[in-house]
């Protein structure tokens, strides 16, 4: 038994200094910490390669192309055609026989410029889209990143227990076979190494699947393989500040996307006001005889349509546009509103993680190695169970998994943040830590 105890006091060792969490069977030489370094690598490269992210990039640089290409002066319209006289007509050779023209419609009432400003307010809300898919695209590649961790971290801790185990169930044999054990602790601990193969076989196919979907965001080869990664440690808290509401208000991609659509609004609206003005065409039209080629006649002509028939219609359609612009302020107005809510929330589970992860670290898993400790040196001297053994190292595990998972949580919760309020990394989310909180019921924190 006193094998046993040792294992057990190595094992504490392991699991509770963090410089050594990633021991056997991982080489703590391959291990990557998560950075702001590693994330900016990945997320070029996502820029380089992901599908998603390259389609919002080419709808911007259409939308851009499009508004370059609206025209001031519409091309010019030619005509051609050849008149027919009858005997009791005009003489062709004194009328002309031959007619041609050309017709050109004024740029007038400012409708080429209204129309630019609607294709240039589209091409502002294409880019603000792109700007917004790639921040996404960072917040994805970020939390796929921790997920990963998070996984390998499990698979780490799973195949530690199940080395614990497999040396205890050959101590148990060993005793058994002396008959210094019973037959139920000997099948206990069978029992247990079973079905932590199976978890740990679990736990190894999700960590497969994480790299899978981290690759993806990558557009790599599914089959590319990871470095086991290092999580870091708990983040500070960021307090639910006017200052990160106003920053948020300004930056978050989303609002900027729905402003950009307010203005493509007003631009559209501006432009279909003017559509009742009549479209007026200068032309040029000459006559020349066949026979000799000479010329006849010319006339000079200016038309122009007539829109007031349609003025009900020309009223609709304007109606319709100020109707779109009102739609997207409003889409816009709940789009603060949710801004506002979702930082709450952001800044609140960030808050929770970080205690949650504080606790398993530097008091909960003291303890429940503690008790493990205790647990087992009653089993050895007979007055324990191999159950209450193994019961107080599932807790004990527990809550180094409880910690791995609260930072992971935290972490993708600074993701989020870092979304909604447009900035690039969290060191320009430090300033944001001292800032005096709005609701007083979070100054204690």
């Amino acid at each position: 038994m006193k094998i046993l105890g040792i294992i057990l006091l190595v094992s504490l060792a392991v699991l509770n200094t963090r410089a050594a969490e990633n021991v056997a069977p991982v080489e703590t030489t391959n291990v990557v910490v998560i950075t702001t370094d590693l994330i900016n690598r990945l997320v070029a490269e996502a820029q380089t390669n992901n599908p998603g992210f390259l389609a919002a990039s080419s709808r911007a640089d259409s939308a851009t192309a499009n508004a370059a290409s609206v025209r001031t002066w519409d091309d010019p319209t030619f005509m051609v055609g050849e008149t027919l006289f009858s005997p009791q007509g005009f003489d062709a050779a004194q009328q002309g026989d031959l007619t041609y023209g050309i017709t050109q419609k004024l740029p007038l009432w400012g409708k080429p410029s209204l129309n630019r400003q609607v294709a240039q307010a589209a091409a502002s809300v294409s880019h603000a889209e792109q700007d917004s898919h790639y921040r996404q695209l960072r917040r994805d590649v970020t939390k796929q990143l921790f997920a990963t961790a998070l996984a390998e971290r499990e698979v780490q801790i799973g195949e530690q227990d199940l080395a614990w185990l497999q040396v205890t169930a050959k101590e148990i044999e060993a005793k058994y076979q002396a008959g210094q054990s019973s037959v139920a602790d000997a099948l206990q601990i069978q029992n247990e190494v079973a079905e932590r193969n199976d978890s740990l076989r679990t736990d190894k196919l999700m960590l497969g699947h994480e790299g899978v979907s981290l690759n993806r965001l990558l557009n790599r080869d599914f089959n590319s393989p990871w470095p086991p990664f290092q999580l870091p440690d708990t983040f500070p808290v960021i307090p639910y500040s006017e200052k990160l509401i106003s920053l948020a208000l300004t930056n978050e991609p989303q609002i900027k996307v729905l402003d950009q659509e307010v203005k493509e609004a007003e631009a559209a609206a501006k432009s279909t006001s003017r559509s009742r003005m009549p479209d007026v065409s200068l032309g040029v039209q000459g006559n020349q005889y066949s026979g000799d080629g000479e010329f006849r006649s010319g006339t000079f002509t200016l038309s122009f349509s007539l829109p007031w028939f349609n003025e009900s219609k020309y009223s609709k359609d304007y109606q319709r546009e100020k109707d779109a612009q009102k739609a997207a302020e409003h889409d816009r107005d709940d789009q603060v509103l949710m801004v506002r809510e979702e930082l709450h929330h952001l800044t609140l589970d960030i808050e929770n993680q970080s205690r949650e992860a504080l606790l398993y670290r530097d008091e909960i898993s003291t303890r429940a190695g503690q008790m493990l400790a205790s647990r087992l040196a009653d089993w050895e001297a007979g007055r324990g169970s191999l159950r209450d053994v193994l019961d107080a190292r599932r807790s004990w595990l527990d809550s180094q998994l409880m910690e791995a998972r609260a930072v992971v949580g935290e972490q993708q919760s600074v993701a989020e943040l870092l979304l909604w309020t447009g900035l690039e990394n969290t060191g320009m989310l430090t300033p944001l830590i001292n800032e005096p909180p709005v609701f007083h019921h979070h100054e204690n924190n």
